[in-house]
């Protein structure tokens, strides 16, 4: 699979992008609204893809809009797709991240490497008093 193209990302949000609380909304998991943000800015487009409906959708959105994320689609596979029993649930995206997957969920940083095939930053280590290593 090519990842230096822009990819179709759909992205579960209770246990995945928030820690799950269902149906309140759980705290933010550690970096995954940086990783979103970083994805959107490299072009990809990402979709909200989860069971939360109503109010409760509602809400999940207006979360992650306060967050800076504004979603291509949610529950949809582009914004004009309206729902009918001619018309699959299936979302269609490249990639899907969800709590639910073999293994669990990635940490938010290990999936942006993936993506982008860059590796993490390296821990330049501190001198001490006299020039050595601590």
């Amino acid at each position: 699979m090519k990842f230096n193209n822009q990819l179709i990302i759909a992205i579960d949000f209770d246990g995945t992008i928030v820690e799950d609380a269902y149906p309140k909304i759980g705290k933010p998991i550690l970096f995954a609204f940086e990783t979103l943000t970083k994805l959107q800015d490299d072009g990809h487009r990402l979709i909200l893809w989860t069971y939360r409906s109503g109010r409760r959708l509602k809400e999940a959105v207006k979360f992650c809009e306060d967050h800076g994320i504004i979603f291509y689609a949610v529950n949809n596979s582009f914004p004009e797709e309206e729902y009918t029993n001619n018309v699959s649930r299936k979302i269609n995206a490249d990639l899907f991240i969800d709590d639910r997957n073999i293994g669990g969920l990635l940490g938010w940083g290990e999936i942006y490497q993936m993506l982008t095939n860059t590796s993490p930053p390296k821990i330049q280590k501190k001198k001490g008093l006299f020039g050595f290593l601590k």
